[in-house]
């Protein structure tokens, strides 16, 4: 018997890595402290293959292994490495930064040619229009959602009585398409939903049939973006706004077309021109059409943080404040009495004269990490805002000052619902939002956290009348009575397939819901009155 073999292994040195890593996963998904608590799966990821090389070299080294044991061992990890390298590829990351790998031959849908859409003015008329009968006149709006997160920009919708049960009379699939890439959320009116993709390194503004799924047009909207974390393509839901669409492209330019035919009537390099800087993950944040002005993000220092441009002409109109772009979308709020428009930037809450521009008021946050949820109004005089990565949300009143103008204060703070990339509703008194992919209720009158069930992933939720229409990441539909005291979940049904982000889309009872690789539109159960 060699010595080697009466030592034995030395297996202290394997215990001890093996036991730190243990240490940092544990720390990672029970500490209330960590700052990961938006990339647990991620970080217990990373950990596990940075343990690989200690461990690695305490084989070849330290192990006191046989030496073909340990070439043996070497051989099978390089082994490994070639077999991932060659036929397995990472095709982007979850909410929670894990990554999503495929076989490399996994095919994707194939996309309609866009080529094969022109975009022609309408033929002229060759009599005059006959005036509306009765009939049209008592006949109901066609349906509608003109803009990122629908005719409020607050997430929530009136006059759709969804059913509350869906077993009887499921969702009925209207028509379904492979998409091209993009985070861009549909708006839809007169029959139309358009939306922005990527397809061939290109963006461009598409617009549908509502009730066939059918290309209508499409148009060239500027560059193209890749980023391996946070996805390809445009990122910003068009507005739609008295026959035009105005779509803010990942590059920061404007576009305004005609909705029928998807021409250009005007466009404007809004980084370009006032100085901007894009965030890192290129421009995400909507347009806001109010009383004759496009109200963009700009992201630009000396008063061109925000930016508005004239709806019909595109001709510059203002600019105020001095902050970094964010990923937030500017909204209109009356608060302490005072009509303003409120954007979440990079630097903090911001209030602004829509006249102007002015800045009426400022709550500033940390310039990291990224703002890109909704801010939630409450009341006549508050704010509630959250963000993810480990930091949370809280409540801000505008108040005026004694001595005239506006000022904000924070009422409280909670790390208990983190909105990363979700929005907030209110609803009789409560507060329901996805904290880090798990729904939570949340008491706006001092921050306490009533409940917090279900894993639904890095989705979106809408409120319609009274439930909660909750897309989770992996593509299903949630139904959600709103009740302060538990977690009732009525129905959900698979709507898509693939990673699912962006913001859903419901027109009456139609609702389009869009992953990273197709869109799809169902018409959901109603009740007398829906």
């Amino acid at each position: 018997m060699t010595a080697q073999t009466r030592r034995g292994l030395r297996l202290w040195p394997a215990w001890l890595i093996l036991l730190g890593a243990g240490a940092v996963v544990v720390w990672v998904w029970v500490s209330a402290e960590s700052p990961f608590t938006m990339s647990k799966a991620g970080v217990t990821l990373v950990t596990a293959i940075v343990t690989t090389l200690p461990l690695l070299l305490w084989w070849l080294a330290f192990s006191r292994a046989r030496w073909w044991a340990r070439l043996v061992g070497l051989a099978v990890v390089v082994g490994l490495v070639w077999t991932v390298r060659h036929f397995v590829e990472v095709r982007g990351f979850s909410g929670d930064l894990t990554p999503q790998v495929a076989w490399r031959d996994e095919a994707t849908p194939p996309l309609e040619p866009l080529e094969i859409v022109t975009s022609t003015p309408p033929p002229p008329a060759t009599a005059p229009p006959s005036p509306p009968s009765e009939a049209a006149d008592l006949a109901p709006p066609a349906p509608s959602f003109p803009q990122f997160l629908g005719p409020d920009r607050n997430a929530v919708l009136r006059g759709v009585h969804l059913a509350p049960g869906w077993r009887p009379q499921p969702p009925v699939r209207v028509w379904r398409r492979p998409m091209g890439a993009g985070w861009a959320g549909f708006a839809v009116a007169d029959g139309l939903a358009v939306t922005q993709e990527q397809r061939d390194g290109g963006a461009y503004v598409v617009a549908y049939d509502l009730e066939t799924g059918a290309l209508r047009w499409s148009q060239a909207g500027g560059t193209g973006f890749q980023s391996a974390l946070a996805g390809d393509g445009p990122r910003a839901t068009p507005t739609l706004h008295e026959g035009r669409v105005y779509a803010y492209g990942v590059d920061g330019w404007l576009r305004a077309l005609d909705l029928a035919t998807g021409q250009v009537i005007f466009e404007r390099d809004v980084l370009g021109e006032n100085n901007g800087r894009a965030p890192l993950y290129g421009i995400a944040s909507s347009p806001l059409v109010v009383d004759g002005l496009v109200v963009v993000v700009a992201g630009g220092p000396n008063g061109r943080s925000l930016v508005a441009y004239d709806a019909e002409t595109g001709v510059s109109r203002w600019g105020g404040g001095d902050d970094g772009a964010g990923y937030s979308s500017p909204l209109v709020a009356t608060l302490a009495g005072v009509r303003q428009i409120v954007v979440f930037n990079l630097g903090g809450l911001v209030g602004h004269d829509p006249a102007t521009g002015e800045v009426l008021w400022r709550d500033p946050w940390p310039d990291r990490p990224e703002k890109i949820s909704q801010p939630v109004v409450l009341g006549d005089d508050k704010l509630f805002v959250s963000m993810g990565y480990g930091i949370g949300g809280r409540l801000v009143q505008i108040t005026r000052r004694p001595g005239g103008g506006l000022q904000a204060d924070v009422l409280w703070e909670t790390r208990r619902l983190k909105a990363k990339f979700t929005q907030v509703v209110e609803h009789e008194g409560f507060l329901y939002g996805l904290d880090e992919g798990v729904l939570v209720c949340l008491d706006p009158a001092d921050g306490e956290r009533r409940w917090k069930r279900g894993r639904y992933g890095h989705g979106q939720i809408l409120l319609v009348e009274d439930l909660l229409l909750l897309q989770a990441e992996n593509g299903q539909v949630v139904l959600i009575d709103p009740n302060p005291e538990e977690l009732v979940e009525l129905a959900r049904f698979p709507a898509v397939e693939g990673k699912t982000w962006a913001t859903p889309a419901l027109a009456g009872d139609l609702l389009i819901v869009r992953s990273e690789r197709e869109a799809a539109c169902y018409r959901l159960p109603t009740e007398p009155g829906g």
